[in-house]
């Protein structure tokens, strides 16, 4: 655990007391600070209870009376698309707030840093798509050359849940951008920009203020050298800004898809091969095409900026190699669960966007899709473009018959449960097909969460095909 500093003897409200709100409560109390924790759910309450956690009511007169801090789980909305009452609350009262991720990075040095020979290092990670990928594998990739490493963030552990980190320790987070929004610290050693597409826009009052949460990361703390996707026009942006001239490499660039120039430090891929430029000339390069746990030209730019961090960090070129070779891939996300009668079985339901699947659609080939869920804000229509190796799709969800209205050009079948969908699928197919859950949807309209929909998808597949 981090032991929160600053606050000995302090009372530091905690609203939200689910897996980030318990943990910041611990390291808190850790720290000597006096948590006084509040959730609306009173099952969450008791769990807080049972801890021997002090509970009080803050929307009571006088709840903020005393309070030195108010920290809020991510999911609590603190401006848009309207500020939780219990912030507005704080800030009538005058009490800062702060989140888990800032008492992280106020907390994390410590003076027996002064005997390590290598002072701890923290890698973020953010961006639309591609974060956990991308986070995972620098991790597995360091761990793999016997770096000490620890995931954690939007991923793995929580912030403050972690080891106290060994003398030349790496922390990888993924950081999304409901993390990066309100922490009043943020400052990594190296940070990382995968890409931006719409997501979140309600949270964020438009792609504006989700792009600017983002940036954050970068414009907060200053990172001793970032990592940015350019294959849009904000992380285009977001490197000039961070750069102070062709040659500065602080900023390393990274894409799939295009070659990268200049005098810079750049990471790119191209038709499954990546390269290292430095000053103009190829440093190293790795074949992609035969890692089964990157598919697709959107884990080739994950590959990309995994491969720039851990190049910053000191591994050669051939070591990270070797992690790519051994790394397989995370639950949810192009995940190939089954092969049977030459029909493969694809979870990829971690996408929960338009533009997720449509990068999980360019990654295979002759696919019978399984689509559908809580549409978010845009709608889907613009998926019937990336369709083109789609042979069928079978659409789930509650609103599957308008989900399928919007997917012009594909022959789509309402089938409204995962059980019917896998089971037409995997009956239509021929060898060679792939199966794919790739939603491009929430997944609350039927699932509590992303992962229990890819479960039942899991196990939906073992039923029709006896694989364990």
């Amino acid at each position: 655990m981090i032991p929160v500093q600053g606050f000995d003897g302090l009372q530091v409200a905690v609203l939200g007391l689910g897996r980030s709100g318990l943990t910041a409560a611990r390291a808190l109390r850790a720290g000597g600070a006096v948590p006084l924790c509040w959730d609306d759910n009173p099952q969450a309450r008791a769990a807080a209870e049972v801890e021997g956690f002090e509970l009080r009511d803050l929307s009571r007169a006088g709840g903020f009376e005393g309070v030195a801090l108010l920290v809020v789980s991510p999911g609590i909305p603190h401006l848009y698309p309207a500020p939780n009452p219990y912030v507005s609350m704080a800030w009538a009262a005058g009490v800062p707030v702060d989140n888990d991720i800032g008492l992280f990075f106020r907390s994390f040095a410590t003076e027996d840093w002064s005997d390590y020979d290598s002072p701890p290092k923290v890698v973020a990670v953010t961006g639309s798509n591609g974060k956990s990928t991308t986070s995972a594998l620098i991790a597995h990739v360091l761990g793999a050359a016997g770096k000490p490493v620890q995931l954690a963030g939007n991923i793995g552990r929580g912030v403050l849940d972690i080891d106290e980190p060994d003398d030349g320790g790496v922390v990888v987070l993924e950081l999304s951008s409901y993390q990066t929004d309100l922490a009043r610290a943020l400052t990594p050693d190296i940070a990382v920009f995968t890409n931006l597409s719409a997501d979140h826009l309600d949270r964020h009052a438009g792609m504006g203020g989700y792009f600017a949460a983002k940036r954050r990361l970068f414009a907060e703390g200053g990172p001793d050298r970032a990592v940015i996707g350019v294959d849009e026009f904000e992380g285009q942006y977001l490197a000039n800004q961070m750069s102070e001239g062709a040659g500065d490499d602080r900023v390393i660039r990274v894409s799939s898809g295009q070659k990268l120039t200049g005098a810079g430090w750049t990471v790119f891929a191209r038709k499954g091969f990546l390269s290292e430029y430095r000053k103009g000339k190829q440093i190293g390069s790795i074949d992609l095409r035969q890692i089964k746990g990157l598919p697709g030209a959107h884990n080739h730019q994950n590959a990309c900026a995994a491969y720039a961090v851990c190049r910053a960090l000191g591994l050669a070129p051939r070591m990270i190699e070797q992690g790519f070779a051994s790394y397989g891939g995370l639950p949810h996300r192009s995940q190939i669960v089954a092969e049977a009668g030459g029909v493969t079985y694809v979870n990829d339901s971690k996408a929960t966007n338009v533009d997720s699947a449509a990068k999980a659609l360019s990654a295979f080939k002759r696919i019978r899709w399984i689509c559908g869920g809580l549409e978010k804000e845009g709608g889907v229509a613009s998926l019937s473009a990336a369709a083109g190796e789609v042979i069928k799709a079978y659409v789930i969800g509650r609103e599957a018959a308008g989900f399928a209205v919007q997917l012009q050009g594909v022959d789509a079948e309402v089938c409204t449960t995962m059980e019917e969908a896998v089971r037409r699928a995997s009956a239509e197919a021929q060898a060679g097909d792939t199966v794919l859950l790739a939603p491009a949807a929430a997944s609350f309209d039927q699932y509590d969460n992303f992962e229990r929909r890819g479960e039942d998808f899991m196990a939906q597949v073992a039923a029709v095909t006896g694989a364990p």
